[in-house]
């Protein structure tokens, strides 16, 4: 890796909640919210687009740890931001802290961790 990343790199990724995005939909619950995985992912995306520019030809970043609060329910319909910044970069590992919103506020703040990879090497150990 040539690349220096530096820390403070943000993005943030947005999605409208539909049927595919709830708790009920996805198994981790049985009403019609946004669930918990579902928002924990759409944080995963804005660390993993954070940095997406920075890194070189055949890498990528993959989620190693996600932490993260779920303090208010968003209903189908609702459009729900999540946003991630860079706090950390030491060598492969990536240390980000996330949030997320929706029309009423913050409704989950975390941190997450994701690790620079080669991505043949990776597919590699998977067998593809």
């Amino acid at each position: 890796m040539s690349k220096e990343i530096r820390e403070g790199l943000k993005h943030t990724s947005t999605l409208v909640v539909e049927e595919r995005h709830l708790a009920r939909t996805v198994g981790s619950g049985d009403l019609r919210v946004l669930a918990t995985p579902m928002m924990m992912a759409l944080m995963e995306n804005a660390a993993m687009l954070a940095v997406a520019d920075e890194l070189e030809d055949g890498q990528s970043t993959v989620g190693g740890f996600i932490s993260s609060s779920h303090l208010k329910p968003t209903g189908e319909g609702h459009t729900v931001t999540a946003t991630a910044e860079l706090v950390a970069a030491e060598g492969r590992k990536l240390k980000f802290k996330v949030s997320a919103s929706d029309e009423s506020g913050v409704i989950g703040e975390g941190e997450h961790l994701r690790f620079i990879i080669d991505k043949e090497k990776f597919m590699k150990k998977v067998g593809a």
